[in-house]
């Protein structure tokens, strides 16, 4: 076969290098991908329009094959999910939860970067009587066995997402504690979490304790800006009931004796509705615009609570598009930042300081340049690189690496010109994209350096 080719691949004499540091950036954010519509734009569309925003993690609700396969080569984190209805089955047998990972992860690895399994979602606070809440557990337990057992358990975490009625209270945030009916089980899950190092998930919905208590709760609190602030006992002071929130589950975490243990908090799910029912008079399009404004910076701020201020608190917006077939009140399906035919619901500032282009954000938009935008800073072969070590960083590229090499194979529309440096230039930034953009993933022996100068100019 002939060496593989990336097209137009110049490496400019004057780039800037980055051999010995981090490249400094801003924290991304995730989102969430929900598919309850009839009216979305392809998974395929949806993953490049992605690449040109802020937005470097994603979350999903299920194993969709189209959305795990657009997603590929992008750069971008996917959390998906085991479905309530599955966690019974995965927690009968590792054989089970094997079976499953095998059929609906495996194939897409590593080209698609999934780092978590959500399994379950509100799991212990589900509706549904027939969910036993020691299934949970045993799937999740299930699950991490087979990544380990395949090499995979430091790459994949294993978690499950809960909604804020795992507690038996949430303010005052120094003193909440979890349900005493879910003690027992919440507490196998934290020792869990603990030892894999997986993040604890929180679905946190100022918008909710508003609805349900307006006259009680502040508005601007809710919306995460009251400048006054409300005081806990123990002297923290917040702003934002998201914060409140966050630090109640942590107290509920600490009160079961995991004060001393690592256990991250992820913000799950969190956004605003943009439309409601008659009696949902703050779902309106401003205050959605205004909260996810401000959960966006409070994501990328990288600040902790009042309790943990040093503790970065990941946050997925809930969420990417309106659901027209979602169950429920009018607000359930109106929590999208984007309608279903692609056009904005209203305006959030999406854009990222390292994504190229200037064309404007919409699936129903021309991008400029004809095409998807991407990260400005690229990974390529140093142009005086021996030649034999590029070619083993190439084969290795297209071959464990993961990287699908097929643009540059001879068929391929990326194959000229026919030049091992140019081929390997393709495959070790499709490789770095994939895998995060971390410096280190741009040494290749050696041979590899990053770039703020697009190599395809």
């Amino acid at each position: 076969m002939t060496p593989p080719h990336y097209n137009h691949f110049f490496v400019a004499p004057l780039v800037l290098l980055i051999l010995l540091s981090p490249l400094p950036a801003a924290s991304g954010v995730g989102i969430n991908y929900g598919t309850l519509g009839n009216n979305l734009p392809p998974p395929k569309r949806v993953a490049q329009l992605l690449q040109s925003t802020l937005i470097d993690k994603v979350k999903i609700y299920d194993t969709n094959p189209d959305i795990l396969q657009a997603f590929s080569n992008t750069g971008i984190d996917l959390t998906v999910a085991v479905e309530n209805y599955h966690v019974s089955n995965l927690s009968a047998t590792a054989l089970a939860a094997d079976e499953w990972f095998a059929t609906r992860v495996l194939p897409y690895l590593p080209a698609t970067s999934v780092v978590a399994i959500a399994v379950g979602n509100e799991y212990l606070t589900s509706d549904d009587d027939h969910l036993d809440p020691t299934h949970l557990f045993q799937a999740m337990q299930n699950l991490h066995a087979v990544l380990v057992a395949r090499g995979l358990d430091r790459k994949i975490k294993i978690t499950t997402p809960h909604s804020m009625a795992v507690l038996a209270s949430s303010f005052p945030p120094s003193s909440s504690t979890f349900a005493l009916n879910l003690i027992p089980v919440m507490t196998s899950i934290l020792g869990f979490l603990s030892d894999t190092a997986a993040p604890f998930m929180i679905n946190a919905y100022p918008y909710f304790a508003y609805r349900d208590n307006p006259t009680t709760v502040d508005l601007q609190y809710a919306l995460l800006g009251n400048a006054t602030g409300v005081h806990d006992p123990k002297g923290y002071v917040y702003t934002t009931m998201l914060d409140a929130q966050i630090d109640a589950v942590r107290s509920a975490i600490n009160a079961l004796g995991f004060g001393n243990r690592t256990v991250q908090i992820t913000v799950s799910e969190s956004g605003w509705p943009s439309k409601g029912d008659a009696g949902e008079i703050a779902a309106t399009p401003e205050n959605a615009r205004t909260y996810n404004t401000r959960l966006i910076e409070r994501a990328q701020s990288n600040k902790g609570t009042p309790m943990k201020p040093k503790d970065k608190v990941e946050i997925f917006v809930f969420a990417l598009f309106n659901e027209n077939k979602k169950q429920g009140v009018s607000s359930e399906r109106n929590f999208g930042i984007f309608n279903g035919d692609g056009s904005k619901v209203y305006e959030v500032d999406l854009s990222c300081e390292f994504c190229s282009g200037d064309g404007k954000l919409g699936f129903g938009e021309k991008l400029s340049g004809g095409g998807a935008r991407g990260p400005t800073v690229w990974c390529v072969a140093k142009p005086h690189a021996e030649e034999k070590v590029v070619q083993a960083v190439l084969d290795f590229c297209c071959g464990p690496g993961g990287v699908d090499c097929r643009e540059i194979y001879e068929s391929g529309d990326c194959f000229e010109p026919n030049k091992v440096h140019a081929h390997a230039s393709y495959a070790m930034n499709v490789y770095y994209q994939m895998h995060g953009r971390n410096y280190w993933n741009c040494d290749f022996k050696g041979t590899g350096l990053a770039t703020f100068s697009d190599p395809s100019k």
